[in-house]
């Protein structure tokens, strides 16, 4: 019964009938109430915070380190602190940095393209000019794309190119890897130009035409796009196909587009890390959030470089909450507790199950989770755990699930 109440609750903030919360526009919205230094003494309130002392009291914070911070949305008050203003390495919850400023700046209609361009012009079934492959670092290109790519060259009429294909990479810089990215992890690439998630586009269009006898004669290059080339084909994703399996998931490459994306929407050309960085940094302002106690390295987590306070994530979580067109929409992409995504086997059969919506969190040696809860009262709670320095991150994420039981109890 408990269950299906805090699923009526949840649908009504997706329907948008959240009252005066709400009704507050990005420019306005203050969320200086969100400090740390007030805890508010009511009986529910203090029930949390007498069990949340326990769990904060485990002789493992004698040798770890913990970052906690537990927000009340609907009362409006922080319900509990611990080392909330601690600078420590998010992990994936970094993703959720790069979720909430994607939604806040670009919007879940924006466009992920790949364009096939060519120069010249049919002769006798022969392409006497170029293919021009611009990349939009789309994760969400595959073969069936691919297939619309070759086809659309075939209705040229043509079965020869006599000229080279081009991969166009100016939509970001040429870094392949992550500032702060350990050499030995598994690293997507962070090309311009993707086909299932793969740095080798050019090759497989290739063979893609040959299988659709259409044989280009001259070599594959970089280069960039003519002025006059003519668009023949253009595939695209939206962010609202890329955010589900990027949140749920944890996928680091559609994050790292994301990341990439919001660069680019700034006009840059190429699109660098530092665009996105400052981008983010602009939506982390209107959240309330100043001063210089984190950095921005990359949009995934990846990067040992990373470095937020559980205060940081707890003040976005909430600015997030207070705007539907973002809400909505990170809420959806957040993993459920007991149910899907990266917390499928974990707080089953709690009270936190299906109650907890949280982006997760896993380096070596950090384990965090961040997102919303629904309380035994129904008032939706935003919080932030960042266990860093445990060698086993089940200690981690054991402790994370006693948070959210207690939260949701």
């Amino acid at each position: 019964m408990k269950q299906n109440i805090r699923n009526w609750i949840f649908s009504l903030l997706l329907a948008g009938t959240v009252g005066s919360l709400q009704a507050q526009t990005v420019d306005t919205l203050v969320v200086d109430t969100c400090a740390t230094d007030t805890i508010v003494e009511l009986p529910w309130p203090q029930n949390l915070q007498a069990r949340l002392d326990t769990l904060t009291s485990d002789r493992m914070f004698d040798y770890t380190q913990l970052g906690l911070m537990v927000y009340d949305i609907t009362a409006d008050s922080t319900l509990y602190t611990y080392g909330a203003k601690q600078i420590l390495r998010p992990a994936s919850t970094m993703k959720l940095l790069t979720a909430i400023t994607a939604l806040d700046q670009l919007g879940i209609k924006h466009k992920f393209r790949t364009s096939l361009y060519y120069t010249g012009e049919v002769v006798d079934s022969v392409l006497v000019g170029d293919l021009y492959c611009e990349g939009g670092m789309d994760p969400l290109f595959d073969t069936t794309d691919m297939k619309a790519f070759s086809a659309s060259v075939k209705a040229l009429g043509i079965h020869t190119v006599k000229g080279k294909l081009v991969d166009v990479n100016t939509f970001k810089d040429q870094d392949l890897l992550g500032e702060g990215w350990c050499w030995d992890d598994d690293n997507p690439s962070l090309s311009s130009l993707l086909i299932n998630g793969k740095d080798d586009f050019i090759s497989q269009f290739a063979q893609q035409l040959d299988k659709d006898s259409i044989f280009p004669d001259g070599p594959a290059e970089y280069a960039a796009l003519p002025k006059d080339a003519v668009l023949l084909c253009q595939r695209s994703h939206s962010l609202e196909d890329v955010l589900v399996p990027m949140m749920k998931d944890s996928n680091n490459l559609y994050a790292e587009s994301v990341f990439y994306q919001i660069g680019a929407a700034t006009g840059a050309r190429p699109a660098k890390s530092s665009h996105a960085r400052n981008a983010i940094k602009r939506t982390l302002h209107k959240a309330g959030i100043t001063g210089s106690h984190y950095k921005i390295a990359d949009g995934s987590g990846l990067s040992l470089y990373n470095y937020v306070t559980p205060e940081l994530l707890t003040k976005l979580l909430v600015y997030a909450y207070r705007h539907p067109s973002i809400y909505r929409y990170l809420y959806v992409s957040l993993p459920v507790a007991g149910e899907d995504g990266t917390l499928k086997k974990r707080m089953k059969d709690t009270p936190a199950q299906i109650s907890v919506r949280a982006k997760t969190g896993t380096l070596t040696g950090i384990s965090s989770l961040a997102g919303y809860a629904v309380a035994t009262n129904n008032h939706v709670l935003a919080f932030a755990i960042i266990n860093q320095g445990v060698m086993k991150n089940d200690q981690g994420r054991n402790f994370q699930d006693k948070v959210c039981t207690a939260m949701c109890k």
